[in-house]
């Protein structure tokens, strides 16, 4: 079958649940170093900004304006001190060693797709990888260890600069397409869960306005129980207003894409 299309991929909270992990280790760093755990909605307001979309800034941004609404005298800690500490929470263990020995967060982690849906995806036509700012051993233990893919495309935190810079989404489209970026390639879209990943794509149109890209968004897991329905609706138009250019009820509604999706995005 003809390749229609590039669908590049968020991890963590599209791949991944991470409200018990990543998320979780935001609030316990934080807590640790000045006593107060921020909620989800004080992340989710952070991350709405569109500039957090590394968690050990983010936790380190938190903790300096608790100090200064508080008008605490603590001093914030160092970013290599704030590292240390989340990586304790998360992995439980050295991240470069087996993850047989791990006993962190991550073990909590909840998987949202299954290997099929990659299947599916490259039985439509469609070529798949991932741009996330996890770390590279998170990223392959989702990827690799828990949904048994082989060699995935992948480019993870330190491969190129953290979203919204959009240089690594497109140097992954890239080596991905059949021809180079630009009018006579197929459509690429981006699928993430945070302002950020939908700038990046707003980025990448900027840099190569000759390509067709799609933003596409889903509000994260913990913003699809019934009782925040009011605060998911209010978080996708978030997404809408920073340029998606769909929203998505769950990533499995990928499954049935075909040509026509594309299609409908064309100019």
């Amino acid at each position: 079958m003809n390749n229609i299309g590039v669908i590049l991929f968020d991890i963590d909270g599209v791949i991944r649940s991470v409200e018990n992990s990543y998320r979780l280790s935001l609030k316990k760093t934080v807590y640790r170093f000045c006593g107060w755990e921020p909620s989800y909605r004080d992340i989710d307001n952070a991350k709405n900004e569109g500039i957090w979309n590394n968690d050990w800034d983010l936790s380190l941004e938190l903790i300096k304006r608790h100090i200064k609404s508080k008008n605490l005298k603590l001093k914030p800690p160092q970013r290599e001190d704030i590292i240390l500490c989340f990586e304790g929470f998360y992995f439980g263990g050295n991240p470069n060693k087996d993850s047989n020995d791990w006993s962190g967060f991550i073990k909590n982690e909840e998987l949202l797709v299954e290997k099929e849906f990659f299947s599916t995806l490259s039985a439509n036509g469609i070529i798949w990888g991932f741009v996330s700012g996890a770390e590279s051993a998170s990223a392959k233990f989702v990827l690799e260890n828990r949904l048994k893919l082989i060699s995935p495309p992948l480019i993870a935190m330190g491969d190129a600069p953290d979203k919204p810079d959009p240089q690594g989404f497109l140097e992954l489209a890239s080596k991905l397409s059949e021809s180079s970026l630009g009018y006579a390639n197929v459509p690429i879209a981006y699928l993430g869960d945070t302002i950020a990943d939908i700038n990046t794509v707003s980025n990448a149109k900027k840099r190569i306005p000759s390509q067709k890209f799609i933003s596409i968004g889903v509000a994260p897991p913990h913003l699809h129980l019934e009782s925040r329905m009011k605060e998911r609706i209010s978080y996708e138009s978030k997404l809408k207003e920073a340029g998606a250019d769909l929203i998505l009820n769950t990533v499995n509604d990928l499954k049935n894409i075909d040509i026509d999706f594309f299609k409908k995005f064309q100019e």
